[in-house]
Protein backbone atom coordinates (compact mmCIF):
# COMPACT_ATOMS: atom_id res chain seq x y z
CA UNK A 1 0.00 0.00 0.00
CA UNK A 2 1.45 3.34 -1.07
CA UNK A 3 0.08 6.86 -0.43
CA UNK A 4 -1.49 7.05 -3.89
CA UNK A 5 -3.36 3.75 -3.49
CA UNK A 6 -4.54 4.66 0.00
CA UNK A 7 -5.83 8.04 -1.18
CA UNK A 8 -7.66 6.35 -4.05
CA UNK A 9 -9.24 3.85 -1.64
CA UNK A 10 -10.43 6.64 0.66
CA UNK A 11 -11.98 8.44 -2.31
CA UNK A 12 -13.83 5.25 -3.26
CA UNK A 13 -15.27 5.00 0.27
CA UNK A 14 -16.23 8.68 0.16
CA UNK A 15 -17.92 8.28 -3.23
CA UNK A 16 -19.75 5.11 -2.20
CA UNK A 17 -18.09 2.85 -4.78
CA UNK A 18 -16.41 0.88 -1.99
CA UNK A 19 -18.04 -0.02 1.30
CA UNK A 20 -16.17 0.44 4.61
CA UNK A 21 -16.20 -3.36 5.01
CA UNK A 22 -14.57 -3.83 1.59
CA UNK A 23 -12.00 -1.18 2.41
CA UNK A 24 -11.23 -2.90 5.70
CA UNK A 25 -10.56 -6.18 3.90
CA UNK A 26 -8.18 -4.42 1.53
CA UNK A 27 -6.34 -2.80 4.45
CA UNK A 28 -5.85 -5.97 6.47
CA UNK A 29 -2.35 -6.50 5.07
CA UNK A 30 -1.36 -2.86 5.56
CA UNK A 31 1.30 -3.39 8.29
CA UNK A 32 3.04 -6.43 6.74
CA UNK A 33 2.50 -9.67 4.87
CA UNK A 34 3.79 -12.80 6.60
CA UNK A 35 5.56 -15.19 4.23
CA UNK A 36 7.57 -18.32 4.88
CA UNK A 37 10.83 -16.86 6.25
CA UNK A 38 9.97 -13.19 5.66
CA UNK A 39 7.64 -10.49 6.95
CA UNK A 40 7.26 -8.07 4.06
CA UNK A 41 6.75 -4.49 5.25
CA UNK A 42 3.90 -3.21 3.07
CA UNK A 43 3.44 -0.16 5.32
CA UNK A 44 6.89 1.32 4.71
CA UNK A 45 5.86 3.50 1.77
CA UNK A 46 3.32 5.25 4.00
CA UNK A 47 5.77 5.69 6.90
CA UNK A 48 8.95 6.49 5.01
CA UNK A 49 7.80 7.60 1.57
CA UNK A 50 9.48 4.70 -0.23
CA UNK A 51 8.59 1.00 -0.33
CA UNK A 52 10.71 -1.78 1.11
CA UNK A 53 13.81 -2.70 -0.90
CA UNK A 54 14.86 -6.33 -1.38
CA UNK A 55 18.37 -7.14 -0.17
CA UNK A 56 19.02 -10.28 -2.24
CA UNK A 57 22.27 -11.48 -0.68
CA UNK A 58 21.65 -14.60 1.40
CA UNK A 59 18.12 -15.16 0.09
CA UNK A 60 17.09 -18.10 -2.06
CA UNK A 61 15.58 -17.49 -5.52
CA UNK A 62 12.22 -18.78 -4.26
CA UNK A 63 12.27 -16.32 -1.34
CA UNK A 64 13.19 -13.44 -3.65
CA UNK A 65 10.35 -14.29 -6.03
CA UNK A 66 7.76 -14.44 -3.23
CA UNK A 67 8.93 -11.15 -1.72
CA UNK A 68 8.99 -9.44 -5.11
CA UNK A 69 5.45 -10.61 -5.92
CA UNK A 70 4.20 -9.34 -2.55
CA UNK A 71 5.80 -5.92 -2.97
CA UNK A 72 4.67 -5.55 -6.58
CA UNK A 73 1.11 -6.38 -5.56
CA UNK A 74 1.10 -3.14 -3.55
CA UNK A 75 1.59 -1.09 -6.72
CA UNK A 76 4.52 1.04 -7.78
CA UNK A 77 8.11 0.20 -8.64
CA UNK A 78 10.62 -2.25 -7.18
CA UNK A 79 14.30 -2.05 -6.25
CA UNK A 80 16.47 -5.01 -5.29
CA UNK A 81 20.14 -4.71 -4.28
CA UNK A 82 23.14 -7.08 -4.11
CA UNK A 83 21.49 -9.13 -6.84
CA UNK A 84 23.29 -11.62 -9.05
CA UNK A 85 21.93 -13.10 -12.29
CA UNK A 86 20.06 -15.80 -10.40
CA UNK A 87 18.30 -13.18 -8.28
CA UNK A 88 17.45 -11.24 -11.44
CA UNK A 89 15.84 -14.33 -12.97
CA UNK A 90 13.87 -14.85 -9.75
CA UNK A 91 12.48 -11.30 -9.93
CA UNK A 92 11.68 -11.68 -13.63
CA UNK A 93 9.44 -14.57 -12.65
CA UNK A 94 7.45 -11.99 -10.68
CA UNK A 95 7.50 -9.31 -13.39
CA UNK A 96 8.91 -9.56 -16.92
CA UNK A 97 9.73 -5.85 -16.90
CA UNK A 98 12.61 -6.42 -14.47
CA UNK A 99 15.91 -4.84 -15.57
CA UNK A 100 19.32 -5.99 -14.34
CA UNK A 101 21.93 -3.29 -13.69
CA UNK A 102 25.00 -5.51 -13.77
CA UNK A 103 27.66 -3.10 -12.49
CA UNK A 104 25.40 -1.91 -9.67
CA UNK A 105 24.25 -5.47 -8.89
CA UNK A 106 20.69 -4.09 -8.69
CA UNK A 107 17.36 -5.04 -10.23
CA UNK A 108 14.60 -2.53 -10.90
CA UNK A 109 11.02 -2.99 -12.00
CA UNK A 110 9.71 0.26 -13.42
CA UNK A 111 5.92 0.09 -13.62
CA UNK A 112 5.31 3.82 -13.30
CA UNK A 113 7.61 6.70 -14.32
CA UNK A 114 10.37 7.54 -11.85
CA UNK A 115 9.16 10.61 -9.96
CA UNK A 116 11.37 13.69 -9.97
CA UNK A 117 10.86 14.75 -6.36
CA UNK A 118 14.22 16.25 -5.56
CA UNK A 119 15.21 19.87 -5.27
CA UNK A 120 18.05 19.49 -7.75
CA UNK A 121 20.46 17.00 -9.31
CA UNK A 122 22.49 14.53 -7.27
CA UNK A 123 26.08 13.98 -8.29
CA UNK A 124 27.92 10.71 -7.68
CA UNK A 125 31.70 11.16 -7.79
CA UNK A 126 34.23 8.31 -7.83
CA UNK A 127 37.93 8.39 -7.11
CA UNK A 128 38.66 5.54 -9.53
CA UNK A 129 37.05 3.31 -12.11
CA UNK A 130 37.33 0.42 -9.65
CA UNK A 131 34.85 2.22 -7.38
CA UNK A 132 32.11 2.11 -10.04
CA UNK A 133 30.15 -0.89 -8.66
CA UNK A 134 29.47 0.96 -5.39
CA UNK A 135 28.88 4.24 -7.21
CA UNK A 136 26.42 2.60 -9.59
CA UNK A 137 24.53 1.08 -6.66
CA UNK A 138 24.16 4.59 -5.25
CA UNK A 139 23.11 6.00 -8.61
CA UNK A 140 20.49 3.32 -9.36
CA UNK A 141 19.11 3.64 -5.83
CA UNK A 142 18.77 7.42 -6.00
CA UNK A 143 17.18 7.27 -9.46
CA UNK A 144 14.68 4.63 -8.34
CA UNK A 145 13.71 6.92 -5.45
CA UNK A 146 12.88 9.77 -7.82
CA UNK A 147 16.04 11.84 -8.30
CA UNK A 148 17.97 13.18 -11.25
CA UNK A 149 21.44 11.70 -10.89
CA UNK A 150 24.70 12.42 -12.69
CA UNK A 151 27.95 10.44 -12.50
CA UNK A 152 31.49 11.84 -12.48
CA UNK A 153 33.97 8.96 -12.53
CA UNK A 154 37.72 8.54 -12.04
CA UNK A 155 38.61 11.97 -10.64
CA UNK A 156 40.65 10.94 -7.60
CA UNK A 157 43.32 12.94 -5.80
CA UNK A 158 46.18 11.22 -7.65
CA UNK A 159 45.28 13.64 -10.47
CA UNK A 160 43.25 16.31 -8.73
CA UNK A 161 43.20 18.47 -11.88
CA UNK A 162 40.67 15.98 -13.27
CA UNK A 163 38.30 16.91 -10.44
CA UNK A 164 38.90 20.66 -10.66
CA UNK A 165 38.01 20.58 -14.36
CA UNK A 166 34.42 19.83 -13.26
CA UNK A 167 33.99 22.51 -10.60
CA UNK A 168 30.79 23.75 -12.26
CA UNK A 169 29.19 20.30 -11.98
CA UNK A 170 30.29 19.97 -8.36
CA UNK A 171 28.82 23.31 -7.30
CA UNK A 172 25.57 22.78 -9.27
CA UNK A 173 24.67 19.56 -7.44
CA UNK A 174 22.21 19.68 -4.56
CA UNK A 175 23.75 16.66 -2.79
CA UNK A 176 27.02 14.87 -3.61
CA UNK A 177 27.97 11.24 -3.04
CA UNK A 178 31.74 10.67 -3.06
CA UNK A 179 32.90 7.08 -3.49
CA UNK A 180 36.56 6.29 -2.84
CA UNK A 181 38.82 3.44 -1.77
CA UNK A 182 42.58 3.40 -1.10
CA UNK A 183 43.12 6.28 1.40
CA UNK A 184 39.70 7.89 0.77
CA UNK A 185 40.92 11.48 0.57
CA UNK A 186 38.57 12.54 -2.22
CA UNK A 187 35.62 13.17 0.11
CA UNK A 188 37.57 15.83 2.04
CA UNK A 189 38.67 17.54 -1.16
CA UNK A 190 35.11 17.69 -2.51
CA UNK A 191 33.81 18.80 0.89
CA UNK A 192 36.21 21.73 0.78
CA UNK A 193 34.94 22.86 -2.62
CA UNK A 194 31.14 22.87 -2.24
CA UNK A 195 28.42 24.31 -0.01
CA UNK A 196 26.20 21.22 -0.22
CA UNK A 197 25.99 18.00 1.83
CA UNK A 198 28.63 15.43 0.92
CA UNK A 199 27.95 11.75 1.63
CA UNK A 200 31.21 9.80 1.69
CA UNK A 201 31.29 6.10 0.81
CA UNK A 202 34.49 4.16 1.55
CA UNK A 203 35.07 1.17 -0.69
CA UNK A 204 37.02 -2.01 -0.11
CA UNK A 205 39.24 -1.24 -3.12
CA UNK A 206 42.93 -0.97 -2.31
CA UNK A 207 46.10 -2.77 -1.28
CA UNK A 208 46.60 -4.64 1.98
CA UNK A 209 47.08 -1.63 4.24
CA UNK A 210 43.67 -0.27 3.24
CA UNK A 211 42.28 -3.19 5.28
CA UNK A 212 39.37 -3.81 2.88
CA UNK A 213 37.99 -0.32 3.28
CA UNK A 214 38.84 0.40 6.89
CA UNK A 215 41.55 2.94 5.96
CA UNK A 216 39.28 5.10 3.78
CA UNK A 217 36.49 4.75 6.35
CA UNK A 218 38.73 6.22 9.06
CA UNK A 219 39.99 8.95 6.72
CA UNK A 220 36.44 9.98 5.89
CA UNK A 221 35.32 9.89 9.52
CA UNK A 222 38.24 12.17 10.39
CA UNK A 223 37.63 14.60 7.53
CA UNK A 224 38.48 18.21 8.34
CA UNK A 225 35.98 19.41 5.72
CA UNK A 226 32.65 20.50 7.18
CA UNK A 227 29.45 18.93 5.87
CA UNK A 228 30.83 15.44 5.17
CA UNK A 229 28.81 12.47 6.47
CA UNK A 230 29.95 8.87 6.11
CA UNK A 231 28.13 5.59 5.46
CA UNK A 232 29.48 2.08 5.82
CA UNK A 233 32.07 0.41 3.59
CA UNK A 234 30.70 -0.36 0.09
CA UNK A 235 27.25 0.89 1.12
CA UNK A 236 26.18 2.52 -2.12
CA UNK A 237 22.53 1.82 -1.34
CA UNK A 238 22.71 3.64 1.99
CA UNK A 239 24.35 6.64 0.34
CA UNK A 240 21.78 6.81 -2.45
CA UNK A 241 18.90 6.50 0.00
CA UNK A 242 20.26 9.17 2.35
CA UNK A 243 20.98 11.55 -0.53
CA UNK A 244 17.42 11.08 -1.74
CA UNK A 245 15.99 11.93 1.69
CA UNK A 246 18.09 15.11 1.87
CA UNK A 247 17.14 16.11 -1.66
CA UNK A 248 13.45 15.48 -1.06
CA UNK A 249 13.38 17.45 2.19
CA UNK A 250 14.87 20.42 0.38
CA UNK A 251 11.66 20.71 -1.66
CA UNK A 252 9.42 21.05 1.42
Amino acid sequence: MNPQKLAALLREVRDGTCSPEQALRRLRTLPFVALDGANVDTHRALRCGTPEVIFCQGKTPAQITRIAKTLLAQGGNLLATRADREAFRAIRRADRRAVYHETARCVTVRRTPWRDEGAGPLLVVTAGTSDLPVAEEARVTAEALGNRVELLADVGVAGVHRLLAHTDRLTAANVLIVVAGMEGALASVVGGLVSRPVIAVPTSIGYGASFRGLAPLLTMLNSCAAGVAVVNIDNGFGAGYLASLINRRATH
